[in-house]
């Protein structure tokens, strides 16, 4: 009975500074309905698909030929420039809305959950930052989205054991090679033993060149017996 009241005073109170502050779609601006967090159903909806799931040989998958061994490659939309879902991204990145992340690691995983080639994942590994970039931050966003993930696939998201050696410079106005020389050989494992025979999930918010992801493959492969699969929210 108490807690019943408890629910009801508190759902007052929600109400109520809702009325004030209320919860708004951070892709376009409209107010949330209490079954929505962060992005409401329209722009879920909306969100430009790529459905790579459901493909083997997708241009994700094809990113990694010939330069590391992935098992099957994914990404949950594709990035356009200006559109109102890099905004998204972007304020996941730079704005703390670590929600963002939550909601649209759900529904990736959501995605990954329809498709057989991820049945046999062991753990979801994200794509770490460096030590002082995460303290800048105060978060690292590729782990937000595992963790969203976590939530739907129940399947442990092991954040530390993968490690960024060196503090390098941001990716996003480099060319292919520079992106691929500022990366490599700088991520390292802690203890091998812990991703051996795993089939490991790679998780990061957009894949570009793939230098990074490919970094991060060639460093979890140096456990026996491992295998990596990777998924990113957006494609670009």
């Amino acid at each position: 009975m108490i807690s019943q009241l408890n629910r009801r005073i508190s759902g007052v109170w929600d109400d109520f500074i809702n009325l004030f502050y209320p919860n708004i779609c951070q892709s376009c601006g409209n107010v949330l309905f209490k079954n929505e967090h962060a992005i409401c159903s329209r722009c879920l909806y909306q969100i430009p698909k790529t459905n790579f799931h459901l493909q083997k040989n997708n241009p994700v998958s094809i990113l990694f030929w010939g330069r590391v061994k992935i098992e099957y490659a994914s990404s949950y939309f594709t990035f356009a420039k200006g559109s109102k879902f890099q905004k998204l991204i972007h304020k996941l990145k730079y704005h703390h809305r670590t929600d963002i992340g939550i909601e649209l690691g759900k529904q990736l995983a959501h995605q990954l959950k329809g498709s057989k080639f991820f049945d046999d994942v062991d753990l979801i590994v994200p794509v770490p930052l460096h030590p002082k970039k995460q303290k800048i931050r105060g978060y690292n966003q590729a782990e937000v989205i595992a963790n969203g993930m976590n939530e739907i696939m129940k399947l442990e998201v092991n954040g530390t054991n993968l490690y960024r050696s060196v503090h390098t410079q941001s990716q996003t106005r480099k060319s292919k090679l520079e992106r691929w020389e500022n990366v490599d050989n700088i991520f390292k494992l802690h203890e091998t033993t812990l991703f051996e025979y795993k089939h490991i999930l790679l998780i990061d918010d957009v894949v570009t060149t793939g230098s990074t992801l490919e970094a991060c493959a060639h460093a979890i492969l140096e456990a026996k017996g491992s295998k990596v699969s990777i998924a990113t929210l957006a494609y670009a």
